[in-house]
């Protein structure tokens, strides 16, 4: 058995996520469309992170197995010559047999993009906030977020899970021209987390909230009490590590 490790690039625009489903065109989808189109056989390609509807990935990680050996220059060539010019592989590697993408996968980072103008070039891919912003008070309220912790507060309240512990490695928002990123970095992420700790951090720094006030929310681990979700199309899957 042959096991490939895929990184991938896509535009989620146009997409109901990355996993397969009964109803809604999907990245996972369309990827094993394209596999079975070049070898003929029913793949099933296991992605590091299940990316929501309309959020977008910049080195997204997913694995197959196989039972003959590929070409990997000209699979890869082939893969992205049938797949829709909004999906693109990176790049195509062997590894072990026994390796999985997403439960292999230390860490993942996400990126919120938001736009401080308004622009035609923008607004695909970022959430259009006019607003005054003060990156400073941010980083301060963000702090709260690193550390080992049950983040309930920030997670889709119809979407059950057993474990709601992530342990957050890294956050920080900075500015580039015109805009604003947030950056986070986490073992795991919940069902909509990043939309609505971002939404939740924004809401805080607009009404000059303390940061003893987001870590409450934090604490209640309680979806209504944290602020709204941002838009889907300023979020990225950033990077996958092993």
């Amino acid at each position: 058995m042959f096991n490939y490790l895929l990184s991938i690039q896509y535009d989620g625009t146009n997409y109901h996520g990355w996993q397969s489903q009964i109803s809604g065109r999907t990245i996972q989808q369309e990827i094993e469309k394209a596999i079975f189109t070049i070898i003929k056989t029913n793949v099933k390609i296991i992605g590091a992170g299940r990316t929501d509807s309309g959020v977008h990935a910049l080195d997204q990680k997913a694995n197959f197995r196989v039972l003959e050996q590929i070409d990997l220059y000209k699979f890869k060539f082939s893969l992205n010559s049938i797949l829709p010019k909004d999906i693109s592989i990176k790049t195509i590697v062997e590894v072990p047999e026994n390796f999985h993408a997403r439960f292999d996968a230390k860490s993942r980072t996400y990126i919120y993009l938001i736009s401080r103008a308004k622009s035609p070039f923008y607004n695909r891919y970022s959430f259009y906030y006019p607003k005054e912003i003060n990156i400073f008070t941010l980083n301060e309220l963000s702090e709260k977020l690193i550390g080992e912790k049950d983040f309930s507060a920030f997670c889709k309240k119809s979407v059950e899970y057993e474990n709601k512990i992530c342990k957050v490695t890294k956050v920080r928002w900075f500015q580039k021209n015109e805009l604003i990123i947030f950056r986070i970095t986490a073992n795991r992420f919940l069902r909509g987390m990043v939309r609505a700790i971002v939404g939740t951090l924004l809401f805080c720094e607009k009404n000059k909230l303390s940061n003893d006030d987001f870590e409450k929310i934090l604490l209640q681990k309680d979806r209504q009490f944290a602020g709204e979700n941002v838009p889907a199309n300023g979020l990225f899957l950033y990077k996958v590590e092993y």
